[in-house]
């Protein structure tokens, strides 16, 4: 893993509700990509990458030029050893598919907990930081140090590094090792 490697990329959406609304740009969206080592300090400050600050930028609909943007950092029980990290406006329609579903649905309230009671809203401040509480610092089992952020399209994961090594990077690099020479992941996605 190298120390920063991401690029802001804009992918078609076009089969996703309300793309083609976002703020005059078409169905073309930014997305978070890339994968960065940035730090925790003992306050619980963690820097976001620029490119992400960039997304979040355009995630955030009370955002204008000089204002710090807003994020909406998910928590909940069901993602054991990391954190998500999404932009307002997409957080926004995951809450609405929530409150879509029937409320006969068991899961909606399932849902409600994890998803809309397991986060937080925080802003990233001037020098492009973000504070993360204690609660969710204790639950990366991190305190001061080195934290793995990986871009994900829709969001983006915030992993204490050794943990991520030992689970999703250690189990990625053994389902490569699986793959024939020829492997293209691009030819797992339908059409491709």
């Amino acid at each position: 893993m190298g120390s920063g490697s991401s690029s802001i990329r804009r992918f078609q959406f076009q089969d996703r509700p309300g793309a083609e609304q976002r703020k005059g740009r078409g169905a073309v969206v930014l997305s978070f990509t890339g994968e960065h080592q940035p730090k925790v300090d003992g306050k619980g400050r963690m820097s976001i990458p620029a490119d992400f600050r960039r997304v979040l930028e355009r995630g955030d609909p009370d955002w204008t030029e000089g204002l710090s943007p807003k994020l909406m950092l998910l928590y909940g029980d069901h993602l054991r050893d990391t954190l998500h990290v999404y932009t307002v406006e997409e957080f926004g329609r995951i809450v609405a598919s929530i409150y879509a579903m029937p409320a006969s649905n068991p899961n909606k309230r399932r849902l409600s907990h994890l998803i809309i009671g397991q986060s937080i809203r925080l802003e990233v401040d001037k020098d492009g930081r973000v504070v993360l509480p204690i609660k969710q610092r204790q639950k990366l089992g991190m305190g001061e140090g080195e934290l793995y952020v990986r871009g994900v399209g829709d969001h983006f994961e915030i992993w204490k590094a050794e943990t991520f090594e030992n689970s999703v990077g250690a189990g990625l690099q053994d389902w490569l090792d699986e793959q024939g020479e020829d492997f293209d992941p691009l030819g797992l996605i339908d059409g491709t």
